[in-house]
């Protein structure tokens, strides 16, 4: 395949940080110099070693970039060390955005990727989250200006729809939120169940595509949700 890519990846922690090799290794053999945008605020902190892989306590996005850009050279890898706000969000997801693939632990986040999302002509959204032993991942696209599935935040999920939690990037220095326990076997299911979802878009157009999948990993278990 030799189709130009433009994919934006928001949030490199626990998932995205697990999501970002089998993905960058896969666009480097089937497309032509795709670009990819890393996108993250937050810098590792050593409590996370338990989940997530660095190697220095410096911004997520920078040192992701940096590492794989020599891993992979034929790729353009860049780096934005900034969370993605309601003032720099419309720089970030452009029309020419192929894929966003978004993996954050917040829903005002989610709630303000989805409606810019929406907005665009040709996009394919995924989007991970997990709690300690499940998950799901919800796949939002659009084809010539029309829904082929339904945006993340749907009626189905009020909790992004009306999100009760902060944009980690317009918080103050007093509302720091503190992140629930992951486990790294929830973080690699999920990020793994994301890439299926990019591989069908990529190989099927888009064509049948689920809105959403719940995952289960002690019971090994996932399922598909077709709502459109």
């Amino acid at each position: 395949m030799t189709d130009r890519m433009s994919i934006v990846v928001i949030g490199i922690g626990g998932i995205g940080g697990w999501l970002l090799r089998p993905l960058l290794r896969y666009l480097n053999y089937e497309f032509d110099q795709p670009e990819v945008t890393l996108i993250d605020g937050d810098e590792f902190e050593p409590d996370n070693a338990d989940r997530q892989n660095f190697s220095s306590l410096r911004n997520k996005a920078e040192e992701k970039a940096e590492a794989f850009r020599q891993e992979f050279s034929s790729l353009r890898i860049r780096s934005q060390p900034e969370y993605v706000t309601d003032s720099n969000v419309f720089r970030h997801i452009q029309p020419r955005t192929g894929v966003v693939f978004l993996s954050v632990d917040n829903h005002a986040t989610r709630k303000l990727v989805s409606d810019r999302c929406e907005q665009i002509d040709d996009i394919c959204l995924i989007s991970g989250g997990n709690d300690y032993t499940s998950g799901n991942v919800q796949i939002h696209l659009t084809r010539n200006g029309d829904n082929v599935t339904l945006p993340i935040g749907n009626q189905f999920h009020p909790e992004i729809q009306q999100p009760e939690d902060a944009n980690p990037g317009e918080q103050g220095c007093d509302e720091v939120v503190e992140s629930e326990p992951q486990l790294l076997m929830m973080n690699h299911f999920i990020a793994s169940l994301m890439l299926n979802a990019f591989e069908r878009f990529v190989s099927q157009g888009g064509d049948g595509l689920y809105d959403e999948v719940y995952a289960d990993c002690r019971a090994n278990k996932t399922r598909p949700v077709s709502r459109s």
